[in-house]
């Protein structure tokens, strides 16, 4: 059979959106993405999902130790979140006055910057 291979999607989430976790530990709770693993589907996002990394000294950090960090969250678990009500909404592709198409919020019909 052979290894599956993950075909790239086009993802309705990117870096800087503002999202709501609907699922898993984190349920509930917004925040800004920080990174977006297309090739993975997951997206990190701040101060959700911190784990406890375990580190060596380092010039950066001398006495080493451990530190939160944020791990990245499957991008189903995510909603983003609609700029004029603020609530968790689909996202929709509209073509714009110029022609080009952007990203629209379900809920409002908002689009997203």
């Amino acid at each position: 059979m052979g290894n599956k291979v993950n075909t790239p999607v086009k993802l309705k989430i990117r870096k800087g959106d503002l999202v709501k976790i609907i699922a898993g530990d984190s349920k509930g709770q917004q925040g800004k993405v920080l990174e977006v693993l297309k090739d993975k589907n997951r997206a990190v996002v701040e101060g959700i999902n911190l784990v406890s990394k375990h580190t060596k000294p380092n010039a950066a950090n001398p006495n080493g130790g451990i530190i939160k960090k944020e791990a990245a969250l499957h991008i189903s678990n995510l909603m983003l979140v609609d700029p004029k009500s603020g609530k968790p909404t689909r996202v929709g592709r509209k073509a714009n006055a110029e022609g080009k198409l952007v990203r629209v919020a379900k809920v409002s019909g908002e689009e997203i910057k």
